[in-house]
């Protein structure tokens, strides 16, 4: 008895759509097991390396005196300023308003607020000792870290130093001067999308290049105009100024200090390396969107712009596994960089340490080399 019913032409049909399934099925197999292994192929592959598609880097030439030396420096800050962007010139005096002025446990303390004439209104705090000046002073930088809440507030804080900076500074004689940079601090959010962290530093880098400028430019534009009111303040002595700062803070630092010739001595702390070296190491990711500058790497490296600070006193001191800040690049702006402080026989006033087993931090121990530094090479007024 014949229990289907199906004609024979039907059954032709069947058996065709099953093979047809079949071979769908081994052709999704053999795809799939081709995936798998590309896939697998390009995870054992060795990852690319960038800086052989791009163009290479000149390397820094001392010349063998000083006039040689110092032509080459006047062209590598003008390379500098022309790379940080079309900014308008800064004015001789910026326009500062005081908001406040109260007297704190051993010192003044001032809030003020100047406008930089690009957009922002820029707040800081300026604290003073008691005793007449004319004092030495220091410049403070503050970090990123992503607390872009912060900024200025940080001198009072001791989230990422050991002490709060400015109380401890200003009690061995210093004036100390902190703003917020851009997108930090009472500037978080003030950008041109009136966004809050992250995206407000986006905004604001990728306005900025619209208008042939950096954001990086920016920060450091606004860290001048405040150098340029520390340096008019009666209470301070003009000629012995200092600046530090950790991580952004301290790339800060030297990147002011190789722009401006009245800051006297500096420390930096948890940031510096060859950029270079950072990409090899697979670092980028360390450093927001304002650390980078289009078309610097066709000059030159970080050496360049660290050598721009000789013969002044310059300390670096960098954890040895600092992500953002590769040993080996530190090494070699070392190596590159160290001969300048030679031409003018003032070699011990450029020093870099490298602190094995420390990654991103500032410890007790570079807060006391800091303060011995600015000491030596600024002299306080008096001792805690």
């Amino acid at each position: 008895m014949n229990i289907c019913c199906t004609k024979p032409e039907d059954a032709c049909g069947v058996r065709a759509w099953l093979d047809m399934r079949t071979g769908v099925r081994t052709r999704f197999i053999s795809f799939a097991l081709l995936i798998l292994i590309l896939f697998r192929s390009m995870a054992d592959a060795a990852p690319t390396d960038w800086l052989a598609y791009a163009p290479p880097t000149p390397p820094l030439k001392i010349p063998a005196d000083r006039a040689g030396w110092e032509a080459e420096r006047d062209g590598i800050r003008t390379t500098l300023v022309r790379l940080l962007g079309n900014f308008p010139q800064r004015p001789i005096h910026p326009a500062v308003t005081i908001l406040s002025r109260t007297r704190e446990s051993g010192y003044w303390r001032e809030k003020f607020v100047f406008n930089d004439g690009i957009g922002g209104m820029v707040p800081g705090y300026l604290l003073t000792p008691l005793s007449e000046g004319p004092h030495p002073a220091i410049l403070y930088c503050h970090w990123h870290g992503g607390e872009y809440g912060i900024g200025k507030e940080e001198v009072f804080h001791t989230n990422h130093t050991p002490v709060a900076p400015g109380p401890t500074l200003v009690g061995r004689g210093y004036v100390v001067l902190a703003i917020d940079a851009p997108c930090f601090g009472e500037r978080n959010g003030q950008g041109p999308d009136q966004e809050l962290g992250s995206a407000g530093e986006a905004s604001a880098a990728k306005l900025n290049l619209w208008m042939g400028r950096t954001l990086w430019g920016w920060m450091l534009r606004d860290d001048l105009m405040a150098l340029d009111y520390l340096a008019s303040r009666p209470e301070v002595d003009p000629h012995r100024i200092g600046v530090t700062g950790i991580s952004m803070g301290a790339t800060r630092t030297w990147w002011l200090m190789a722009l401006d010739h009245r800051l006297k001595a500096g420390v930096a702390v948890a940031c510096i390396t060859r950029y270079q070296d950072l990409i090899a190491a697979g670092g980028l990711k360390y450093h927001g969107i304002y650390y980078y500058v289009p078309g610097l790497m066709e000059h030159f490296d970080t050496e360049a712009v660290v050598a721009c600070i000789a013969p002044r006193p310059i300390l670096f001191l960098t954890g040895e596994i600092d992500g953002g800040s590769p040993a080996s690049g530190v090494r070699e702006i070392e190596r590159a960089a160290g001969p300048v402080w030679k031409l003018y026989q003032s070699p011990s006033n450029f020093v870099s340490r490298l602190y094995p087993g420390l990654g991103h931090v500032y410890t007790a121990e570079m807060w006391d080399l800091m303060i011995d530094w600015m000491g030596r090479h600024l002299g306080a007024d008096s001792k805690p």
